[in-house]
């Protein structure tokens, strides 16, 4: 692929635990998913991104790192890593792996030094208890109550953004920059072709450690669950500070040919756009970024349309990346359910993200419509639903294994997996699926391919048509081509005025003279 491969391609996200247990110990690992990758090729994507590989404690499921340049022996070594690499980029994809740079293990040598004091003491954020003995500010934890923790060693409270067990690495210190740049050279130098970058804005803080004002209410989801979420995170996160920093990682990423990165900005509907923004505009930071705004429970024409227009207004010159599911949130199809059938929500919602100006990423198990599992108390893993059960299930249920086949654990592993896999789960196997035309993952191939074949939809403009509720309607321009893409996000039928010849593999569509039939949940692309 040319040097921007990225811009407009099709990312496959694998959350290695979960993929393809090979070793039976029912964990996913890294032979499992090289064995699988054939599968992800026959999508027709461009990448894969895989969650934390790295040597771990696991108190968040590896975004908790003790060991930022080797595998955990969970996953297998750096040489299954190789392996993996070398098949992917035979069949012609890309691999981007994350990196959580913003917080470390507290397990990490570096932390264990800092906190007695060592050479490293100043490669951690720490900060004097007020006279009273409380913590140095009113920041909180995503995961709950105060992000400040106590260490007795030091006499001085730590800052952890998330778990206790994830000390924030005080990146205000050049020392720590130039290790964690080092860190993503050596991948680089292993062949990866990219990198994710998990919780990009949190990198700095505050050097003040100004309180955070108060969030303004939202009516609609007042009180929030976790304490968090009562805060504007000002001063904690979304620092200037972050910009030069971005810069450096762009000009190591420029040393080498085709390499990209794509940020995870973990940020309020209000802050995120402008930040996607700020951090993509140029050609001196990212390369791309994503928000969690087309991760929630919002699934509205006007919804979808703000984000892509009010990016796009803002970055003319930036690029963004969206998604419907990821293993942070509910899968898609559970999230959506009360507008349609599950099949229906799985194939509308391809064909929409498909059609989005953007690169676009895939979250495995979508591919099959699949939906979130119903996980008891007991059987949960992830500290938030551990803490706030049932108001807040945790991310488990979209974490559960992949389902490839009708054997034992829907052929994910020879053991009980470290997730169960339930009825509902299992009858969207692979195996289930391939060879049916009709099914979501034919459909899926279907879609992917014809993005491939259209480049409009990768880099073409995008211009938004002003038609009723619930269809979304706009254009896509290259200059050479121009489609129009066209969506039903409701249970009923709609006629519209519109002219065009139907192409591609739309849903529940038709149109004759000029005017354009949408079924429950239908598709349609038009050209001419």
């Amino acid at each position: 692929m040319a040097k921007d491969w990225w811009r407009g391609a099709v990312i496959y996200q694998i959350y290695p635990r979960s993929f393809q247990d090979d070793s039976g110990d029912g964990i996913g690992d890294l032979k499992g998913i090289t064995r699988r990758l054939d599968h992800v090729a026959s999508l027709g994507v461009d990448a894969i991104w895989l969650s934390p590989i790295f040597t771990s404690p696991m108190a968040d499921m590896g975004y908790d790192v003790s060991n930022y340049r080797d595998i955990d022996p969970q996953f297998g070594t750096l040489e299954d890593f190789d392996a993996l690499v070398a098949k992917a980029h035979r069949l012609g994809l890309k691999v981007i792996i994350d990196q959580v740079i913003s917080h470390s293990s507290d397990q990490h040598p570096w932390f264990k030094d800092s906190k007695k004091g060592g050479a490293k003491k100043n490669w951690y954020v720490w900060a004097d208890p007020k006279p009273d003995g409380s913590p140095p500010n009113n920041w909180q934890s995503v995961f709950g109550g105060s992000s400040w923790e106590w260490a007795p060693e030091r006499g001085q409270y730590y800052l952890h953004n998330f778990l206790i067990e994830q000390p924030d690495l005080n990146l205000h210190n050049p020392e720590v920059q130039d290790e964690l740049l080092d860190v993503l050279r050596f991948w680089l130098e292993r062949g990866v072709d990219g990198f994710r970058l998990d919780t990009v804005n949190y990198y700095f803080h505050d050097t003040e450690l100004r309180d955070n004002p108060a969030m303004t209410p939202d009516p609609e989801r007042w009180p929030p669950i976790s304490t968090y979420d009562m805060q504007d995170h000002a001063f904690d996160k979304n620092r200037p500070e972050n910009l030069p920093f971005l810069q450096r990682m762009r000009a190591l990423m420029d040393e080498f040919e085709a390499r990209t990165l794509v940020g995870e900005v973990g940020e309020a509907p209000h802050r995120a756009l402008g930040i996607m923004e700020e951090y993509t505009s140029g050609n001196e930071r990212l390369h791309m970024a994503y928000s969690f705004d087309m991760l929630g429970p919002k699934f509205s024409p006007a919804h979808f349309r703000s984000k892509i227009e009010g990016f796009f207004k803002g970055a003319p010159d930036g690029w963004p990346s969206w998604s419907f599911s990821n293993h942070d949130v509910q899968r898609h199809v559970t999230r959506w359910a009360k507008y349609g059938t599950e099949d229906g929500i799985a194939k509308l919602a391809i064909a929409m993200l498909a059609s989005f100006q953007g690169t676009i990423g895939i979250y495995q198990g979508e591919e099959l419509g699949q939906t979130e599992t119903d996980l008891e108390y007991h059987e949960l893993t992830d500290p938030p639903g551990l803490r706030f059960w049932p108001e807040n299930k945790g991310r488990d249920g979209c974490r559960t294994p992949m389902v490839w086949d009708e054997s034992p654990n829907a052929g994910f592993s020879t053991v009980k997996p470290w997730l169960p896999v339930k009825p509902p789960q299992a009858a969207r196997a692979v195996s289930l699926q391939d060879g049916d035309d009709g099914s979501v993952l034919a459909h899926y191939r279907k879609v992917l391919a014809f993005r491939k074949e259209h480049p409009v939809l990768r880099s073409g403009r995008t211009d938004f048509l002003d038609l009723p509720d619930p269809v979304l309607g706009f254009t896509r321009d290259d200059g050479e081509t121009r489609l129009t893409c066209l969506f039903n996000l409701g249970p009923d039928t709609v006629e519209l005025d519109l002219q065009g010849v139907l192409t591609g593999p739309c849903l529940a569509a038709t149109s004759d003279d000029g005017r354009v039939s949408l079924g429950p949940n239908g598709a349609a692309w038009l050209i001419g």
